[in-house]
């Protein structure tokens, strides 16, 4: 068609096989259009229309389009099928990968295990306990399991009961729980201040744990203890036997061993050995014992849930305490430290002492202390039927290269 719209006719010029052919009649399509739009589609339609009369071109030309489409038909299915081949050797890949990390995960998780790599059997585990925060109810535990579980219980036993060591006592107590294979795997206990032992330069920590208690429940249980004992040895001679005052009484004469300053003990323990942990109502003091206690700390748990502490303990660190829980619930000796003549404190007591400093940053920090293990709690256990039951493990490895053979 040219510019001024005159149908112009039209020779064209056809390469066949390599040889050049002028055709006088036009093409009813271009060799791109057709199927591979190369030189031998080129080649094969100008054969057609050389070598065929016209009325059999056209059928020529719809049975090549046919089968083209019908060609062009079965790939596309053999794509389809490849593509839902593929899709399940990855479905079944991934299953494989998901079992496998189960395996994994599972066996890794298991005593037996823990056994196996070593690292559990060098484990030392430090319990730095707060007195009068059921610290000797928890440790007959690890006294009654520490044969059927094969670890070793070691009691720190201070001079005069002081939480702080000397540095020379210090460094020795660091390189004895570090260095001592014998003793491994260990749990200490003892009334001992926190000692951050990468300050001594020795290789691996420990693991801490601890319990804490309402400051001042802690106070009066320890006031009647001093006066009375308890049920675990009772015939022992106290340092404050014969004095029969009450608690009550105490606060309302302003007696010393009832005074807010003896409220300051948790905190001290948690801050460790540094002067400032042991200035009483010490603000640093309080900040540096919450970060150890979510630092520092594996698990802390609180006197009034001390079973929920004992189950996380166990699902955690099965090497210790594999049926630390059923012991608990069913043992004799988990239940006889009770302080006897224990009296309730009057609310006009409790009202007194919470007027003090001293109490508010305690008990700050006994309530940060049960915040996070009611937070740890609510990601260990479930309730069901009115019991706790500790989840299951909720994580798998998948993905794992390179592939074992």
């Amino acid at each position: 068609m040219s510019h001024d719209g005159v149908k112009q006719q039209t020779s064209t010029s056809i390469v066949i096989c390599g040889n050049p052919f002028r055709a006088p009649w036009s093409l009813a399509f271009s060799r791109a259009s057709l199927p591979g739009g190369d030189a031998c589609g080129g080649c094969l339609m100008g054969l057609f229309r050389v070598m065929m009369p016209p009325k059999f071109q056209l059928l020529a030309l719809l049975t090549f389009g046919v089968t083209m489409l019908f060609i062009e038909n079965q790939i596309q299915r053999l794509d389809e099928s490849r593509a839902k081949l593929e899709r399940a050797m990855a479905r079944h890949e991934l299953v494989a990968e998901q079992r496998h990390g189960e395996d994994a995960a599972r066996d890794l998780s298991s005593p037996s295990a823990e056994g196996r790599d070593g690292h559990a059997d060098d484990m030392v585990i430090i319990y730095n306990r707060v007195p009068k925060t059921a610290s000797t109810s928890f440790t007959n535990i690890a006294y009654d399991l520490c044969a059927k579980n094969r670890f070793h219980v070691l009691h720190i036993n201070t001079t005069k009961n002081n939480p702080v060591m000397s540095l020379q006592d210090q460094m020795r107590f660091v390189r004895n729980v570090t260095s001592w294979r014998e003793m491994k795997p260990g749990f200490y206990h003892g009334h001992v201040a926190y000692l951050d032992f990468s300050k001594y330069g020795v290789k691996g920590k420990p693991l801490y744990i601890n319990v804490v208690r309402d400051p001042i429940e802690r106070l009066v249980s320890y006031y009647y203890f001093l006066r009375f004992g308890d049920d675990y040895r009772p015939g022992l001679r106290r340092r404050k036997q014969g004095d029969k005052k009450t608690f009550d009484e105490c606060v309302a004469s302003s007696g010393s061993d009832c005074a807010p300053e003896k409220l300051w003990l948790q905190i001290p323990f948690f801050c460790g050995h540094h002067s400032e942990c042991w200035n009483v109502g010490s603000q640093w003091a309080l900040e540096q014992a919450k970060y150890n206690l979510v630092n520092e700390y594996l698990l802390v748990g609180v006197t009034e849930e001390l079973e929920d502490f004992i189950m996380i303990l166990e699902a955690t660190l099965p090497r210790f305490f594999k049926g630390a829980t059923e012991l608990y619930k069913t043992g004799k000796k988990s239940h006889l430290r009770k302080t006897t003549e224990k009296k309730p404190p009057t609310k006009e007591t409790i009202n007194k002492l919470q007027q003090s400093k001293i109490w508010k940053i305690e008990n700050e920090f006994y309530e940060f202390a049960l915040e996070q293990f009611q937070f740890v709690r609510a990601h260990a256990v479930r309730e069901k039927d009115g019991e706790l039951l500790v989840l299951a493990q909720s994580f798998f490895y998948e993905k794992i290269y390179p592939k074992a053979t």
